[in-house]
């Protein structure tokens, strides 16, 4: 059945079909950013649990899901190649719904960040904005195999992690702090570009110059691998510029596993990098904590 029957077949769409619109699975990266902030604040989290439990709730289901919204919406027509069974694509969320969605989602954004304080609320602003300038045009640097990644992992991994600390501290955090953060966003420039193989023929079909399409899949692997790496080494520098040597170490050998996986998804991009998402990942972002750990009381 054509996508264009399919939005027609019903009138409302299906409440588990919304539920798959907003991808819970997407929310943890900008959480977990959070709470990272959070820890490197130094701040109490007993004193502060109402901001903190609010700024995890706003930074996951509500602005990663409003984020996963617009973009579905405005990738509708690409979902149909890559995964007709999408909500849109199916029918399932028919006519204007999907859009309606991301922009009732996008007013809670503003209207929930603006209980977090001065800071809370300009981080969500910006956070807003960049969801729909990554996915709708005319901006859509999704198109770029560079600008698109590149704002996604600052969203995701830069623009939480300062907004944990700014809430807790209602501050400007330390530099210290928003540098750490500004490394781990451009590394995740790399994750997303790993997460571009899955989208590879429908991209390529409709004009979306991701690194895969552009550079093809090994090139772009290795690319995404250099990216991932160079950016939590000058994290260790730093640590260890700090008086963080303790610190350092647990972020350098979780580097070491992630080298050995990205030695393991190399040998077959297209097919290993969900593999890698699972693993390789998963140390990327248990690095972040460690490096969170031991900001704590720096630039106080």
């Amino acid at each position: 059945m054509s996508v264009s029957l399919n939005l027609h077949s019903r009138q409302m769409p299906d409440p588990a079909a919304m539920l798959r619109l907003i991808k819970p699975v997407t929310w943890f990266p900008p959480m977990w950013a959070y709470l990272c902030g959070m820890v490197s604040s130094g701040a109490s989290f007993a004193e502060h649990w109402g901001l903190a439990l609010l700024g995890v709730i706003l930074a996951g289901p509500i602005v990663c899901g409003m984020s996963q919204a617009a973009n579905d919406w405005c990738d509708r027509h690409v979902d149909a190649i890559n995964e007709p069974d999408r909500p849109i694509p199916s029918g399932r969320i028919p006519g204007r719904w999907g859009l309606w969605i991301a922009l009732a989602m996008s007013a809670l954004s503003l209207v929930v960040g603006s209980f977090l304080g001065l800071w809370g609320f300009f981080a969500t602003c910006i956070g807003v904005l960049a969801a729909w300038a990554y996915s709708a045009e005319p901006v859509r640097l999704k198109r770029s195999g560079w600008w698109g990644p590149g704002l996604v992992g600052l969203s995701y991994e830069t623009l939480p992690w300062f907004t944990g600390a700014a809430v807790l501290l209602q501050a400007l955090p330390a530099p210290q702090m928003v540098f750490v953060a500004l490394l781990y966003g451009i590394g995740a420039h790399g994750i997303m570009t790993l997460n571009d193989f899955k989208a590879l023929e429908g991209d390529r079909q409709t004009g979306v110059k991701s690194l895969p399409v552009t550079m093809g899949a090994d090139r772009a692997a290795r690319i995404a691998c250099a990216v991932m790496l160079i950016p939590q080494v000058m994290v260790i520098i730093a640590l260890v510029a700090w008086g963080k040597p303790a610190f350092a170490a647990g972020v350098l050998l979780l580097c070491l596993g992630q080298v050995w996986a990205m030695s393991v998804m190399l040998r077959d991009p297209r097919a290993k990098a969900p593999w890698y998402n699972g693993t390789g990942v998963l140390m990327y972002i248990s690095g972040m904590m460690i490096a969170a750990l031991a900001l704590r009381g720096l630039g106080a």
